[in-house]
């Protein structure tokens, strides 16, 4: 159970320092460990005994007789170690014993014992001071004050509360509650801040949808907003296995919007940049897209699409990582989100762990059981690209865990970007590129470069969202007015000049023009709205044959009635 810090003197020096290491453990039962949230202790069960030891001198400080513990989390000012092992009851059908422990780390006594049956959301959630702690009790939220576990300080009260989560960074605190919809009531999240929970207008914000069966809720680090990702089990349209996404926003100070994402498909990852004034979204069918918003919900830049499914802010929140891990081959993109440029495009396969270094430099990747039992291992990259350490597990082993030692913010300063990959004596793994399959009839035939989907590439946003704001109905009303007024004046013109013959209308007109109808009779409007839908279909028709596809019968006739559509067209606006 060794552990490793990382130090970086320079963007050309690296060195890796192994710090001495606590008794090791050769059995099979140690499957579990955990830092305190500023490194200075580590636990870890062995099967038999949860035991905690300080990082500085590796002295054993508490050793604890719970031989089935699971799970560990220190709370955030090491004042307390929670540990929690699996629910039993008796085969007479008597209720267990309580299952989750709350032990105080300094004179290691069990403050509080609960039962707590579910693994899900099992740890007690604490402010950053521990002035505060909250558990989900019985459709409630019980409220604990410095550490006092045998009084309820206050409560949180409604109709079956499913999640909660407990806002960031000192007083006041605020959280974040989710109550699934019924009878046709819909799904609501609400914000509060504690301890104001009575009343009609206590909450600080409400947002309510439909589509829910289960909510992810994200407070940005500053506490002023939160995203909710509300999922549906089961897609109804049958367009994704995934079940159905949405992405909603609601501030503290009431404003609520939901994320209009351009590409339709599951919703893979969010992720909130340290600075609290954006956030990047994954999602969309296969390549999947990437973009990241404001605090107004605009598009400020968008990566374009690519094999990915996560994305990793930098603690500086100076970098991104756009990577697709599971069932993609492990590309991963990091960008420079200050100037949006790409600094390297590593590939890490087969991982199912990715982790920043508090020090914003360096990268540890890792193939875990029992995600995958084979090729375990981890790797520990610089964010240029280059391998700077790796440790592959013999093949009668595998590797359950692996973490870096967690620092204080502002223990590293942010330093600045490099382009250029930085040395190292790993030598570097070109991954293996697969050939695509082709049937026998074609292997003695040219390849052609085909594609499934059309890569989209990056573009900056910024213009676009500050200036195509969304306008109101009655600006919406005044443009069409306006653009109806502007096309009469047009066709005035074209009847008092009888020598000019009138010309059709060019096939490259851009298709996302909108049309406006002032003949004045709704018939002949509707007519003349039918035939340029048909013009149009006939304009994308002549797209697909022009990049090589096979079209049917049926859409070769449509493309021969393109002139005499045209003409119809010409006499219905010239009132003929």
């Amino acid at each position: 159970m060794a552990q490793s810090q990382l130090t970086a003197n320079s963007a050309s020096h690296v060195q890796v320092i192994l710090l001495p290491q606590p008794p090791k453990e050769s059995g099979k039962n140690c499957k579990v460990y955990t830092f305190s949230k500023d490194g200075t202790l580590f636990a870890w069960g062995n099967g038999e005994k949860v035991n905690i030891i300080s990082v500085t001198n590796k002295g054993l400080l508490h050793s604890f007789d719970l031989p089935k513990a699971v799970c560990l989390e220190f709370s955030p000012k090491n004042t307390v170690l929670a540990t929690w092992q699996p629910y039993t009851t008796s085969k007479d059908g008597t209720a267990g014993i309580p299952n989750l422990q709350l032990y105080d780390v300094k004179t290691g006594t069990c403050l509080k014992s609960f039962i707590q049956k579910k693994t899900q959301n099992w740890c007690p959630s604490w402010s950053e001071d521990e002035t505060l702690c909250a558990r989900n009790v019985n459709n409630e939220v019980h409220f604990f004050e410095n550490n006092n576990f045998n009084t309820i300080a206050n409560k949180l009260h409604l109709q079956k509360i499913n999640d909660f989560v407990l806002s960031p960074g000192h007083q006041p605190y605020k959280v974040a509650v989710y109550v699934p919809g019924s009878k046709g009531a819909p799904s609501f999240v609400r914000l509060y801040q504690y301890p104001n929970f009575a009343g009609p207008h206590a909450a600080l914000a409400n947002k309510s949808f439909f589509k829910a069966d289960k909510v992810t809720m994200l407070w940005n680090k500053k506490a002023t907003a939160v995203l909710v990702i509300a999922s549906t089990d089961v897609d109804k349209t049958g367009a994704s296995y995934y079940g159905e996404q949405t992405l909603h926003y609601i501030a503290t100070n009431g404003e609520s919007a939901v994320v209009q994402l351009p590409k339709n498909g599951p919703i893979y990852d969010v992720v909130w940049n340290s600075s609290s004034t954006e956030f990047c979204a994954v999602y969309g069918f296969m390549p999947a897209k990437a973009t990241i918003f404001n605090l107004r919900c605009d598009p400020v830049f968008d990566f374009g699409t690519g094999p990915r499914n996560a994305a990793y802010y930098s603690p500086h929140g100076h970098i991104l990582v756009l990577a697709g891990f599971g069932n993609l081959r492990g590309q991963m993109e990091v960008w420079d989100v200050k100037n949006y440029k790409l600094i390297s495009k590593p590939v890490a396969s087969d991982s199912t762990y990715f982790a920043w270094c508090p020090d914003g430099e360096h990268i540890l990747t890792a193939t875990c059981a029992p995600r995958l039992r084979v090729n375990n291992g981890y790797k520990i990259w610089h964010y240029t690209g280059s391998i700077l350490h790796k440790y592959d597990v013999p093949s009668n082993a595998e590797l359950w865990q692996v973490s870096w030692q967690p620092f204080l913010d502002g223990v590293f300063p942010a330093k600045t970007i490099t382009y250029q990959a930085v040395p190292s004596e790993v030598p570097s793994e070109e991954p293996k590129v697969a050939t695509a399959y082709r049937p026998p009839a074609l292997r003695n035939k040219p390849i052609t470069n085909s594609k499934l989907h059309e890569e989209e590439p990056p573009q900056n946003m910024k213009s676009q969202s500050g200036n195509d704001k969304p306008l109101s109905k009655t600006a919406l009303k005044n443009q069409r007015k306006h653009e109806a007024k502007k096309a009469a004046k047009q066709e005035a013109r074209s009847d008092k000049s009888p020598d000019l013959a009138p010309t059709p209308a060019p096939q490259s007109t851009p298709r996302n023009t909108i049309s406006q109808s002032i003949s004045g009779d709704p018939e002949i409007d509707k007519k003349i709205k039918n035939l340029k839908k048909k013009l149009k279909a006939i304009e994308q028709l002549k797209e697909q044959a022009a990049t090589g596809k096979q079209l049917e019968k049926n859409q070769l006739e449509k493309i021969q009635k393109e002139t005499a559509l045209l003409q119809e067209l010409e006499d219905l606006e010239l009132g003929i």
